[in-house]
């Protein structure tokens, strides 16, 4: 084998090493942008210790007055709201005014609207009743090879995996794309699974949609582990490299 070859062989396989590290940085690949598939919504079930804001009215705003808590708090930001709002125990009911315990167990908040609707006309409490519900405390962690990690509250029904990462700043260049590790607890049980950026059938997942109180942990890449010392440096795999080809070397000649 000449001395030549060698150095091609090694120069090829620094090149291919090149292009894996560049598909594992890219999210989304081979996304089909002709089709636009439709959009499946996850709802998300209320939780114990989920904080809902509920809101009830009716044609005569006066009448409906009993039906909503009380509250001496000023300020409309969102610490005040959480005084104002309804903790879920851990039967998964809350106690509202006049109307007592309400099981908000498999409902979103949606549904948690048309159960207390159906009730207060059911039982002719009120004449067109309106109610709406609203949880003020979801939130999102995100740990791991991330630019900004920690705890990030969100105001929206749902958010998708992107805006969490956008949340947290992105993945840093050490971030392990195809693995990141999503934590759920929903109805009692704890749920994990990994999921894949550069997986073109990611947003078909049911995980991409973030619920309230979901851990994201980015897992530190091959490069990242190597230079913590886990494995071994770089110099050290380029310095055995050296050894083995010069020992190829010397016996090729």
């Amino acid at each position: 084998m000449s001395k030549n070859l060698i150095v091609s062989i090694f120069s090829v396989v620094i090149i291919l090493q090149s292009c894996t590290t560049k598909k594992r940085i890219i999210y989304l690949q081979n996304v089909n942008t002709d089709v636009t598939p439709y959009i499946t919504n996850y709802s998300n079930d209320i939780q114990p210790n989920d904080i809902l804001k509920v809101t009830i009215g009716a044609s005569f705003s006066e009448a409906a007055i009993p039906y909503n808590r009380q509250t001496n708090t000023t300020g409309g930001n969102l610490e005040n709201l959480k005084l104002e709002g309804y903790l879920v125990n851990k039967d998964y009911t809350i106690k509202l005014p006049v109307l007592g315990s309400i099981s908000v167990k498999n409902k979103t908040t949606t549904q948690l609207e048309e159960t207390i609707k159906n009730k207060l006309l059911l039982d002719n409490h009120l004449e067109n009743p309106m109610v709406s519900v609203r949880i003020l405390n979801s939130k999102v962690t995100i740990l791991g090879e991330v630019n900004a990690p920690g705890t990030y509250d969100f105001s929206e029904a749902s958010i998708t995996l992107f805006q969490a990462l956008g949340y947290a700043g992105d993945l840093t260049i050490n971030g392990k794309r195809e693995d990141i590790l999503v934590i759920r607890e929903e109805n009692g049980m704890r749920y994990t699974t990994n999921l894949d950026l550069t997986s073109s059938n990611l947003m078909e997942n049911q995980y991409y949609t973030i619920k309230q109180n979901d851990v994201i942990y980015v897992k530190p890449n091959t490069a990242k582990v190597k230079s913590a010392g886990y494995i071994g440096n770089i110099g050290s795999v380029l310095s055995v490299a050296s050894i083995l080809i010069s020992t190829i070397v010397l016996l090729a000649q």
